[in-house]
């Protein structure tokens, strides 16, 4: 299993990269939204990626962080979700916004995917629910590790989305775990994260666990 290309970028296509790692060229598919982050021909590039092997096929997809690509993995293994699939919707929604979508149920931004219709964007958010809190919660300790690194390697010539940061990553991987010590439910807890994630991008640890509190207070 090939885990991690470093390497010079060869050229680039319109969703791959060919990847000079000591003389050898990798094909490495990507989503749009991690096509636009990467640097141009001839500079260093690291990303982390995912072997894809069947009868009559190999094919390498790469992403800027692990978060990204544990979504991938989770996202073609809903039935009727491809590589092709899970990418567009990655390009579309980055890995903060499949947290935040699934987490809140909101099936209808995963459908804003090309490709992907209502049926499988429900079964996205239906199947992957119960997952959500888990990549959220690994997310922090995955930011700390990816973070010096991306800030060398990796330089986007002209990111056309904002990128989710190792720190927003960290604050909400923070905000809850905090939200479980009080006593709070993963799925409760994530959906309230998220949704005060999306609200506040750049909030702290602190901001979000209020933000979040207040959403979960009971209602009436």
């Amino acid at each position: 299993m090939i885990g991690k290309i470093t390497g010079r970028i060869d050229y680039r296509a319109s969703d791959h990269l060919l990847i000079d790692v000591r003389g050898v060229g990798y094909l490495v598919y990507c989503s749009d939204r991690t096509m636009a982050a990467m640097p141009s021909v001839g500079e260093a590039v690291a990303l982390y990626t995912d072997l894809t092997v069947r009868e009559d096929l190999m094919q390498l997809f790469g992403f800027q962080t692990l978060v990204e690509k544990e979504w991938h993995r989770l996202l073609t293994s809903v039935q009727g979700v491809g590589a092709k699939a899970s990418l567009a919707i990655l390009g579309a929604l980055g890995p903060d916004g499949v947290s935040r979508a699934i987490a809140l149920g909101d099936w209808n931004a995963v459908k804003v995917a090309k490709g992907v219709g209502p049926k499988i964007a429900q079964r996205v958010v239906l199947d992957l629910k119960d997952k959500a809190p888990g990549v959220m919660a690994m997310g922090g300790t995955m930011a700390q590790a990816e973070g010096v690194e991306e800030a060398q390697v990796i330089e986007p010539s002209a990111p056309s989305r904002t990128k989710t940061t190792p720190q927003t990553q960290s604050a909400q991987a923070e905000a809850l775990s905090a939200l479980g010590n009080l006593g709070y439910g993963p799925g409760d807890a994530a959906g309230a994260v998220a949704q005060a994630a999306g609200e506040m991008p750049d909030a702290d640890t602190s901001a979000l666990v209020r933000a979040a509190l207040k959403l979960l207070a009971p209602k009436g």
